[in-house]
């Protein structure tokens, strides 16, 4: 397929609705079809029931057992455009200003453009290691694909250990993130007429102790900061988020379902493990006899690199900066670094736009960071 600009190839990625609750396959089947000439190998790993696919597309020798060369990834889905306040298509291009306003286009299809072409520009003949994309899906719903791609790898070689994850960091080098545990607890009750409460057990009732045993838990959380936590100086700590509770079907009616769902932000180099086993003695501590049953609903792990990593001294000194960067946002490089992968975050536009209505990204940005991402390309792949 002809190379398009930079521009032109984000108006057509961010055409596709590739929101979460849709299939990914119609966008994937346009990248993979964009990025495909001699030399190239593209592979599909689906999900399980088939419907959507991380992709990797790769360029040059597989056989580097030292990984070397270099990773680029990024996720295709978005979350919803639904909400009122878009002053244009969330799904067109739109250039207000001097940035260029859809869906995605910070988060993170501006990354993406940039990757693509990169790749596509680049002559098979001249790459001396490895030139590889991992472009995940349902990273917006927990970061689903990148889990998806660890437990189903299956190359024959390791892949390159250098990783830019392209999320929108106003082109800032970042190398740690909070993760995001997501869990949900239930407590079962006996439905009944209101009106003879004594042959019905009331689920929601027992739920109130545990929302004041989690609040009391976040006041303690709050007070203990944790490891890394001086770099975040704004929410220094583990926030724990009681996020939605939902139980009984008329007022009439005794409840026999309470269900609660909450998230916490674990600083990195803490483990899922012990936060759901310290969750689990809070819950039960609040319930006494009361059973209950608690479940992980999702997990985004925490990240952090060694702030001497060869990718990360790379971009700091391209664009002279000396302080670590930190982010509370969780990404797919908490499940990618288990690959041994050496992941920096680094892409084009702000986070504080994202999953806004007009959602944009700075036309300076996309322009900065092609020549940063290709300078970084030559640097890891082309040179002997």
């Amino acid at each position: 397929m002809p190379a398009l600009s930079d521009i032109e190839l984000l108006n057509r990625l961010v055409s596709f609705d590739s929101t979460s609750r849709n299939s990914n396959l119609p966008l994937a089947d346009f990248i993979c079809d964009y990025l495909d000439k001699p030399g190239v190998r593209v592979e599909r790993n689906f999900s399980p029931d088939g419907t959507k696919a991380n992709l990797v597309v790769a360029m040059g020798h597989d056989t580097d057992t030292d990984r070397n060369g270099l990773v680029l990834s990024g996720h295709m889905d978005v979350v919803p455009a639904d909400e009122a306040g878009w002053q244009s298509d969330p799904f067109s291009l739109t250039q207000i200003g001097d940035a260029f306003a859809a869906r995605g286009s910070a988060d993170m299809k501006g990354f993406l453009a940039l990757a693509m072409n990169r790749f596509h520009l680049l002559d098979p003949e001249q790459v001396a290691h490895p030139l590889i994309l991992i472009f995940t899906y349902d990273e917006e719903v927990g970061t689903r694909g990148a889990h998806h791609f660890v437990n189903t790898w299956t190359w024959r070689t390791p892949l390159p250990r250098a990783t830019i994850i392209g999320e929108p960091t106003s082109l800032r080098a970042v190398r740690m993130h909070k993760g995001h545990l997501q869990v949900r607890i239930r407590i079962a009750g006996i439905g009944a007429h209101s009106g003879y409460p004594h042959l019905g057990t009331n689920a929601i009732e027992p739920m109130g102790r545990v929302i004041r045993g989690l609040t009391e838990f976040r006041q303690i959380l709050e007070q203990e900061g944790g490891p890394h936590s001086e770099y975040f100086p704004d929410v220094p700590f583990v926030a724990l988020n009681v996020a939605r509770v939902s139980g009984g079907t008329a007022v009439n009616v005794v409840p026999d379902l309470c269900v609660l769902d909450l998230g916490m932000r674990l600083l990195p180099d803490m483990e899922t493990r012990a936060a759901v086993d310290r969750l689990r003695r809070v819950v039960s501590s609040a319930l006494g006899d009361t059973e209950f049953a608690m479940d992980v609903d999702c997990d985004s792990p925490p990240m952090v690199l060694d702030a001497d990593a060869a990718i990360h001294r790379t971009i700091c000194d391209a664009i002279s900066q000396r302080e670590t960067v930190s982010a509370s946002f969780a990404t797919d490089a908490g499940w990618l670094q288990s690959l041994g992968l050496e992941c920096v975050i680094f892409g084009p536009g702000s986070i504080e736009v994202a999953h806004k209505p007009n959602e944009s990204v700075p036309a300076a940005d996309l322009v900065r960071g092609a020549t940063l991402l290709e300078r970084i390309v030559h640097m890891y792949c082309t040179s002997p």
